[in-house]
């Protein structure tokens, strides 16, 4: 869905596409693959339990992999004083214990040890009483089309950029099976908006930049770009309202699509212009030199009026 017909035209000029990576070129179908407590007095399921209950108002789907594999229900009485950082993670108190539940800049904010993982895959580190307690690592699953997707915009000229707030192994990692240019990790929201302006001040003038995001925190990016995209299925209300184009089926080739569609609908509309001005123009030739009528010259308007609305209707056959 295009917001309107100014993003169709600069869809003409894209230069750039910048993804985020969970929900836009993975499946955000996220899976929990390791629990490892850091302190001999914490279990496996404690540990689990611990995450789940500060990921209980959460609506990230790394938040939601957590829920479902603890697959029990969480009393909200047990929990007060929760409160979201974001690009960090969960503050809250369990039963009268503080917990975090968050990335490395989480422990690193609150000056907690903790522990570097080996596997790749994000991890969620979990602290009780700003003591650590262990992590969570997590797997993501790359989507279907997301190698097509970015191999048929590099074949038309494209530079291809990832941002994440994931570690640089595991963006790196994605990054490189997808065959993408450039990959920026370990991110907050406000750093993608910068990687977006630095990328603004080095592209020539006519040039544009598309970004394309599903969650809540890449709202002020998908601002900030001259295009906007969201996936209207994992995406956020937020984000698709800021969003000027939303891709309903979340697949990330559909933004091949578009430019395609883009590129064909110029196309057309060029064609539609100047074969209407080249038989005003002869006919208006015609008309000087009193070679054709009046009525005659009416009768070829409404002709290259009706085979230029023909001729447009071509657009609706693009796929």
């Amino acid at each position: 869905m295009i917001k309107g017909s100014n993003y169709l035209e600069a869809l003409n000029d894209v230069k750039y596409v910048v993804f985020d990576k969970t929900g836009t070129l993975t499946k955000g179908a996220f899976k929990v693959t390791d629990i490892k407590p850091a302190q001999s007095g914490i279990s496996k399921d404690q540990l689990l339990e611990y995450a789940a209950f500060a990921e209980l108002h959460s609506t990230h789907p790394i938040a939601e992999s957590i829920r479902t594999a603890y697959g029990k229900d969480i009393n909200e009485s047990d929990i007060q004083d929760y409160n979201e950082i974001s690009g960090h993670g969960i503050q809250v108190k369990v039963q009268g214990k503080e917990i975090l539940a968050g990335n490395t800049k989480l422990m690193k904010k609150e000056n907690i040890s903790y522990e570097e993982p080996n596997a790749v895959g994000t991890v969620v580190h979990v602290s009780v009483n700003k003591e650590y307690a262990g992590y969570i690592t997590i797997a993501d699953e790359v989507k279907d089309d997301s190698a097509e997707a970015i191999s048929s915009l590099k074949s038309l000229g494209m530079k291809i950029v990832m941002l994440t707030g994931d570690a640089k192994a595991v963006g790196e990692s994605v990054g490189k099976q997808l065959g993408v240019d450039e990959v920026h990790a370990e991110l907050l929201p406000q750093h993608k908006v910068e990687e977006i302006e630095k990328i603004d001040q080095q592209k020539l003038r006519k040039e544009k930049i598309i970004f394309v995001g599903d969650g809540i925190n890449d709202t002020p990016v998908l601002a900030r770009a001259d295009v906007g995209v969201a996936m209207g299925g994992l995406g956020s209300d937020a984000a698709i309202e800021a969003a000027d184009i939303v891709i309903m089926t979340d697949e990330p080739s559909k933004i091949y699509t578009a430019i395609h569609i883009a590129k064909r609908t110029r196309k057309i509309v060029w064609q539609n212009i100047i074969f209407a001005l080249a038989v005003k123009g002869v006919f208006l030739l015609l008309g000087a030199f009193g070679i054709a009528t009046m009525w005659e010259a009416v009768f070829s308007d409404v002709g290259v009026t009706i085979i230029a609305v023909l001729n447009a209707m071509r657009v609706l056959k693009l796929k």
